[in-house]
Order: C-alpha cells, then structure tokens, then sequence
C-alpha cells in the first residue's frame, strides 16, 4: 500500500519498507573506514531496572544490537539497532553514540506506519545531534511535535533517550 503526502511544498510517496540496512546505518553514522565489532547487548537484571526509572521505558535486551565502532585500534563510539512500536508497526532505527555519551546521528531503518514518514525527514531526525542521556527529550519541548506522527515521535524519542540512558550505566565508562 503506498500513501502519499505533502511535505515541505513536495509529495512523497511512504510505502512500508526497509530504507538502509544496518552495514549502511553504521557508515553513515561513523563512517566506511571504521570496523564494526558486535558486542552482546547487557542484560543485567539492575540495569533493565535502572534504566527503566532513568528513561520511563522498559528496556527490551533481545530487541537491542550493539556494535562498538572502532577505527585504526580507537574506539569511536558505539551503533544500537532498536525497534520501536509507531501507531500499529515497528519502527527499526539505529543511533550513533560518541564516546562522550553524544547522539552522533539517529537514522530509521524500517518504517512500516502508512502514515506518519515525517520522522524520517533528516531536519527531524537532526534534532537528536548531539543529545546526551542527561537532557529533557520531551516533545513539543524539545524535540518537535509531528502532526499525525503522535505515537511515532513520542516512541523514538523515549527509544533514543533509552539507549543513551543504556550507553551511560553500561558501556560509557567500561
């Protein structure tokens, strides 16, 4: 099924589908000299519970992939995949953290939602640049509200603010 929609005075068409695989999120977010070393997702009963009061969002370990992005033996920052329920899908998306707890870049992988395809705009998804897990991600506030996108915006946004909250007590500071 294809929905069309104006955006910014031009039509796009949303179909529900793949947009970038993992290998092209990682690239993109760190860059094609860097490897990328898959690293087990913590699963730690404390920290499923830390996170939980820290971000308001359950933390889901077999959803999350982690993978440390490491160039010429340095450690850049770390690549999560994470799904995300939008109004009935789930919506795959992937986050660059630095090493300094920073949102590199935030880019959707998989947008099921017939409607709703405005958080893959890259000035939305910019929004997250930069971000660490100690600022607000409220919506509307902070993060711009999309028209029609409710559940969608709010459900990335806790997602982003779960990983880093996950980045800080697990891995930042190994």
């Amino acid at each position: 099924m294809q929905t069309a929609f104006l955006l910014s005075m031009s039509v796009f068409t949303l179909m529900a589908t793949d947009y970038l695989s993992i290998e092209s999120a990682q690239r993109r977010l760190f860059g094609d000299k860097a490897d990328y070393i898959f690293t087990k997702t913590p699963a730690d009963k404390r920290l499923v519970k830390a996170v939980k009061k820290q971000a308001g969002v359950t933390l889901r370990p077999d959803r999350i992939r982690i993978w440390q992005a490491i160039e010429e033996g340095r450690q850049l920052g770390w690549v999560y995949e994470d799904q995300v329920i939008g109004k009935h899908e789930f919506i795959t998306y992937a986050v660059g953290v630095d090493m300094n707890g920073r949102v590199v870049d935030v880019v959707i992988l998989s947008y099921r939602e017939t409607h709703g395809g405005e958080i893959m705009r890259p000035t939305w998804l910019a929004q997250f640049r930069g971000k660490t897990a100690e600022q607000p991600f409220k919506m509307g506030v902070d993060i711009e509200a999309i028209s029609g996108a409710t559940l969608s915006v709010r459900n990335v946004c806790d997602g982003v603010k779960k990983l880093l909250i996950l980045n800080e007590l697990a891995l930042l500071h190994e």
